[in-house]
């Protein structure tokens, strides 16, 4: 049996589509978005927080963290941390203990 790259193969199937005469059209899609109803809460460093977090994900993520006395200042660290290492999240390390201040007094 004979083994194609499936480039080689997707390009020979436009060829035999082209020769044929059939074409391919793609029309736009436009989408409306709901109004965001979610806010970051009132806190210190609210702009970092919203300059930072804010550009990868909405406020109602952080609504599903957990809560309780154990989840403070090292949770908070640990997240924002994640944000950085995990998932690639551009934020300066001046700005890390500034949101972290941030998420700990106001969640």
């Amino acid at each position: 049996m004979k083994r194609i790259a499936l480039p080689v193969l997707s390009a020979a199937l436009v060829a035999c589509g082209l020769l044929a005469g059939l074409t391919v059209s793609a029309k736009p899609v436009t989408y409306t978005l709901p109004e965001e109803t979610a806010a970051f809460k009132p806190g210190p460093n609210l702009d970092v927080v919203q300059g930072n977090c804010g550009s990868c994900h909405s406020s109602d993520y952080v609504l599903t963290q957990p809560k309780g006395a154990k989840f403070g200042k090292d949770f908070w660290q640990a997240e924002v941390t994640k944000m950085i290492t995990v998932f690639g999240a551009p934020i300066e390390p001046g700005d890390v203990p500034k949101i972290v201040d941030y998420l700990t007094a106001t969640y």
